[in-house]
This record gives structure tokens, sequence and C-alpha cells, in this order.
């Protein structure tokens, strides 16, 4: 008998005391079929924040703010919310939280204002060590406006993007439209549901928590390598203001990367996509729903965003505060208040951070 003739042997003897696979086929068919369901949801509710990474929506982490409301109108099939007229201000903040560890402080403030003639939008980021009064406990750094109002016990993401809005307003005299909260996993996986995105660096960076080195230039990161850049500050010239202009450049870099993928002038396609976010959906800020926001992506002139920062001065003290530039932020705020960013840029194009 040949080895071959004895295996087949072997199985025949065996194959009464194997359980029935028809049970466990239709086991392994029920699983495969809600990995994949789920695997859709992801993927267009990470698609659509690709867009609204801009627009402060973030899926799953869409936090409302106490006070706020649910979306209503086109998004529950009422009558649609009339889109804003005048400039627009969204606020992100990006935290350190993960799935393991509470969200702590607000990394990354990044305010994105939408002009009224929708001309293109600008990213304007507030430093974390900036020196504001946070209403309810008096002076310290921008991030830990996000602390005070989340939490350390169970963090509410909610009331810490809140205050942080309302610290942004008595800084700036706006208060913003709607915000958002994205953490690293939200940010890890849109990335990679993207299949990453390309990030310009002006020079190379070292991760001081990998060991990775960023070269200088245009390179295409995932979802992992996309956090750890975002996470870099040790070791930068400029510190927190080094990785302030990174977070600009990856957001950017989702900009293009939704526009490459035909979203960012499709108002049916988006619809779609923000209504499959459905009940997660929240607002922040005035109570204009995210989806009115959303229905001004098509009208911009330009999907390639202006990267801004807040002016500040040189670094103070131990804990190395920042506090604004006396001559150059009344100037830069009042532009902001106004809506005429863009002739503040042309007369400070030294100001502007280079995004590609």
């Amino acid at each position: 008998m040949t080895v071959e003739e004895e295996l087949r042997d072997a199985f025949a003897r065996h194959e009464a005391l194997a359980p029935p696979v028809g049970p466990l086929r239709a086991a392994i068919d029920r699983l495969v079929v809600r990995r994949r369901r789920r695997r859709r949801r992801l993927t267009v509710g990470a698609t659509a924040l690709a867009v609204l990474g801009l627009l402060a929506v973030t899926v799953p982490q869409v936090v409302p703010t106490p006070g706020g409301r649910a979306v209503t109108g086109a998004l529950t099939g009422g009558t649609p919310e009339a889109v804003p007229g005048g400039a627009l201000n969204v606020l992100l903040l990006g935290v350190d939280g993960t799935a393991r560890e509470p969200a702590r402080r607000a990394y990354s403030v990044l305010l994105v204002h939408v002009p009224a003639d929708r001309s293109r939008l600008y990213l304007v980021s507030f430093p974390r060590d900036l020196e504001v009064s946070i209403p309810g406990h008096g002076t310290d750094k921008l991030n830990a406006a996000f602390l005070f109002g989340a939490g350390v016990e169970r963090p509410d993401l909610g009331r810490g993007l809140e205050l942080t809005s309302r610290t942004v307003t008595g800084l700036t005299g706006l208060r913003p439209d709607a915000g958002a909260v994205l953490t690293y996993p939200v940010l890890r996986e849109l990335t990679d549901t993207l299949d990453g995105v390309e990030v310009c660096l002006p020079g190379e960076v070292r991760s001081a928590h990998s060991g990775r080195v960023f070269r200088a230039g245009c390179q295409h990161l995932g979802g992992a390598a996309s956090v750890d850049l975002l996470r870099q500050r040790v070791g930068l010239p400029d510190g927190g203001l080094d990785r302030d202009r990174n977070a600009q450049l990856f957001a950017a870099g989702l900009i293009r990367r939704a526009g490459e993928q035909g979203v960012l002038h499709d108002p049916v396609r988006l619809s779609r996509l923000w209504g499959t976010i459905g009940s997660d959906a929240a607002v922040a800020g005035n109570g204009t729903s995210l989806l009115t926001l959303l229905r001004v992506v098509p009208e911009l002139d330009s999907a390639e965003p202006v990267g801004l920062s807040l002016p500040v001065g040189v670094p103070m003290g131990l804990d190395r505060s920042l506090r604004p530039d006396p001559a150059a932020t009344p100037e830069f705020l009042a532009a902001l208040r106004e809506d005429r960013l863009d002739r503040w840029v042309a007369a400070h194009p030294d100001r502007v951070t280079r995004l590609r």
C-alpha cells in the first residue's frame, strides 16, 4: 500500500468521529457577513471623516457638547437647514487617549476657518502651551482646558471640547460653529482606510517613541506612522510649534486624499456618507448641524488649504509657556474675526505654513 493509500484509509476510519460541518460552515458564513458589514460601515464613516476631518466630524467619536442638540433636518428626513452664508469656524481637538488609556490633554488645537466667499480652507493652529484664561480655572496652558472640562475619572470628551471651545472664544472673540475630538485610534483607522496619506515634511523628524526616521520631503504614511509623526514634539527645533505644523501637513494630506477619491465635489455622495453615521451625529458650538456645514464643501474654489498659526513670542519660564505676540496677534485675530485672512496672508507670506 502506498503512502497516499494509507492516508486515505486513515481518513476513512476517522471520518465518523468528525463533527458535522453544516453548523460550523453556517456559523463561519454568519461571522463573515457580520465582519463585511462592519468593514463597510467603518470604510464609509472614515471616508466621510477624510472630508470632514476639516469640518469637525469624527467617526466613531463624534461627541456632543453640553447644551448641544442632535442633528435634524436633512439627516432625519425633514426640511434641510439653509446653508450658512457667512464665514464658518470649526474647532478640532487632537487628544492623546487610546482604547486602553483615557484622553488627558489636547495635543493639537486647530480652528478650521471657511471664509464667506468659500475661496479655500484656512487651518489655524493654536499652540498647546499658549498661556490663556480658562473659564472657571484661572490662567493655564491651552491644552489644560480639555483636561479640566473632561475630568480625570471617566473623561467626558464632549465636556472637554466644550470648555476648550469657550477658552478659544475668550481668546479670539469667535464662537466656533461646531467642533470635534479626534483620538489617536480614530486617526490611525481613518488613515489606513484611505490607504494612507501623503505628508510633505520640511525637515527630518526622528521619533522619540519608536526610533523611526521621517525623512524630509513628501512621503506616503499609513495609520501607525501618521500617529507616530503627530505625537512628536521632543527633539524638534520649535518643539510643540513644529508638531502643530506637522498636524497641518497631515490635515492637508487628508484633504488631498479625499479629493483624489472624488469625494470633495459630490454633494449627493457626501450626504449619503454622512447619513450612514446616523444617531452618532451631534453638534457643538452655535448649533449648526454638521450636515449643513458639510454642504459647503462643494462650494470651495480650492480644496488646497492654507496653514497658519497664532503669532506667539518666545517660550517663557521653566514650563516653556507661550504668550501671544503683542505686535502681531491683535492684527491676526482681527483678520480672523472680520473674515479677511486672505489679505492678512498676502501681507504676511512669511507666516504661512508651506503644506506641500
